[in-house]
């Protein structure tokens, strides 16, 4: 069994995902700055939640190489 080129090209992805992620979520928290501790507490929260939300299907790619379940 050979093994598939996906996997590290998905570790690649996510990678580079996280890394954009960063630099968007750093960005836009300048535009924070003079307001309250609870809006950033939130906007970090919401910020560190919505990323994962790409993983599913780039897991799924990686895994199997198609980028949605196959609909029964």
């Amino acid at each position: 069994m050979n093994p598939s080129w996906r996997k590290p090209a998905g570790i690649f992805m996510i990678l580079a995902l996280i890394a954009v992620w960063a630099v968007i979520v750093a960005s836009v928290a300048d535009l924070l700055d003079g307001m309250p501790d609870v809006v950033h507490i939130i906007y970090y929260l919401v910020a560190g939640i919505i990323w994962i939300l790409p993983l599913k299907p780039l897991l799924l790619w990686s895994e199997t190489g198609r980028w949605r379940l196959p609909k029964e």
